[in-house]
């Protein structure tokens, strides 16, 4: 018979390191369908390229001054991306320490590998984060920190230096590959944080919540992906 002196602590200490990967795998959920959000809302701007060189253009000056005279100018856009920096750091955070506690927990991998039902893209998941950061890094880069204009236009004008992007070949691509990491990576997200917040306790619900991650998956990496494909087609242009 087990010594209850010793045993109480183990269990105490197990049921506290479950309760703290709940939290862990809420906060990841939580942090996730913030950029949802966001990347909603930045789609919405990109397919403002539809509308022509001024409603684009448009669109970018109206978020430099969103908030004003309540916030400074670029006030808006300055909150947004210390949230979406936050959100990044306890997104990517609770990623490795879940990924670390499962490790530890099964240390050594088994033989034969057996298929558990997951969707596809859980499969992508890791390497998929670290592409989607790689290029998120790029993507600042090219038109918000740096801009850097890979023809070696001018960089003052965002609907210029889109359409400039995007007309060269292996940039479209680019963007393309990481819009189809993306699609995948929503389509398990959102599964996964919608499991987390436990909506997805019957058959009909976890139907209805695939049905409903793999719409928003291509409707976010679709969507993203009309504008550089309408400009290396022609139908946007300068």
């Amino acid at each position: 018979m087990a010594n209850p002196v010793t045993t109480r602590p183990k269990l105490v200490e197990g049921a506290r390191a479950s309760r703290t990967s709940i939290a862990l795998k809420l906060l990841m959920a939580l942090s996730g369908l913030a950029f949802v959000g966001f990347v909603l809302g930045h789609m919405y701007g990109n397919l403002k390229a539809f509308s022509g060189h001024d409603a684009f253009n448009e669109y970018a000056h109206h978020l430099r001054e969103l908030g004003e005279p309540m916030l400074p100018h670029m006030g808006f856009i300055w909150i947004m991306r210390g949230g979406l920096l936050l959100a990044l750091i306890i997104h990517v955070a609770c990623a490795i320490e879940l990924t670390r506690r499962a490790k530890k927990a099964r240390p050594v991998k088994y033989v034969v590998k057996k298929h558990t039902g997951a969707i596809p893209a859980s499969r992508l998941m890791r390497w998929g984060g670290l592409t989607l950061f790689l290029f998120i890094v790029w993507h600042l880069v090219n038109f918000t920190f740096g801009k850097v204009n890979v023809q070696g236009g001018s960089t003052d004008d965002p609907y210029n230096l889109l359409v400039d992007t995007f007309d060269v070949w292996w940039m479209t691509l680019i963007y393309l590959a990481a819009m189809a990491m993306l699609g995948a990576h929503l389509h398990h997200g959102v599964w996964s944080s919608m499991q987390t917040l436990g909506l997805t306790g019957t058959a009909e619900a976890r139907a209805r919540v695939k049905t409903i991650s793999f719409a928003i998956a291509i409707l976010i990496a679709g969507g993203f992906s009309l504008v550089p494909i309408a400009v290396l087609t022609g139908l946007i242009e300068r």
